[in-house]
């Protein structure tokens, strides 16, 4: 004889209903829906992982794009830091010796530029005290034309007057360097405010 009488069925009962009483329609619609509902959970889950996926992307390439603005930023600083002595001599040094060995040439061609259809028209060359005679040696170099020259206090070195005729121009070299100076200096004051304040 069996204890199973004396122990408590946990089992729930449940009555099974014969396989016959389902229709093939039936169970096809409860297949179909059943596929509708895995191919559409499948579906959520893939493009949620899709999102995730793009939000990383994303998040990563806007680092790496903040890390190369950093970079360009900092490398721009250095370049122009490392620049801003060079400028310096150049404006102070190298330019206005430069301008002061060359200014003859310069006053010349500006006075062909003047001439060319006033041939016949009087010429005249005004300069600083003392750089006379290099105008005069350079025009006896290179001028087939009478071109007066002389010099007046009131000019400073790397001044000029020329005048053909009614026209009048003045060449100043220490405006001009002056002038460059400036813009450099103004440059490199623009950049390092802009990189303090953004």
């Amino acid at each position: 004889m069996t204890i199973a009488h004396l122990l408590e069925d946990f089992g729930i009962k449940t009555p099974v209903e014969p396989a016959s009483s389902f229709s093939e329609e039936v169970i096809e619609e409860a297949k179909l829906v059943s596929f509708e509902t895995g191919y559409t959970a499948g579906w959520d889950d893939a493009i949620e992982a899709k999102d995730k996926e793009t939000t990383r992307i994303s998040a990563n390439l806007a680092g790496s794009l903040e890390d190369l603005n950093f970079t360009y930023h900092e490398a721009q600083t250095q370049l122009i830091e490392s620049l801003d002595p060079m400028f310096k001599v150049l404006t102070s040094v190298i330019l206005p010796d430069t301008m002061a060995a060359t200014f003859g040439h310069h006053i010349i061609d500006h006075l062909n530029e003047m001439a060319k259809g006033q041939i016949s028209e009087p010429m005249e060359i005004v300069v600083a005290a003392g750089e006379g005679n290099a105008v005069r040696a350079l025009l006896g170099e290179e001028s087939t034309v009478e071109v007066r020259v002389r010099e007046d206090a009131a000019l400073s070195p790397g001044q000029a007057q020329l005048r053909v005729g009614q026209s009048e121009r003045e060449l100043n070299s220490e405006a001009l360097i002056e002038s460059i100076k400036d813009s450099i200096d103004a440059f490199s004051y623009q950049f390092k405010e802009d990189n303090q304040y953004g």
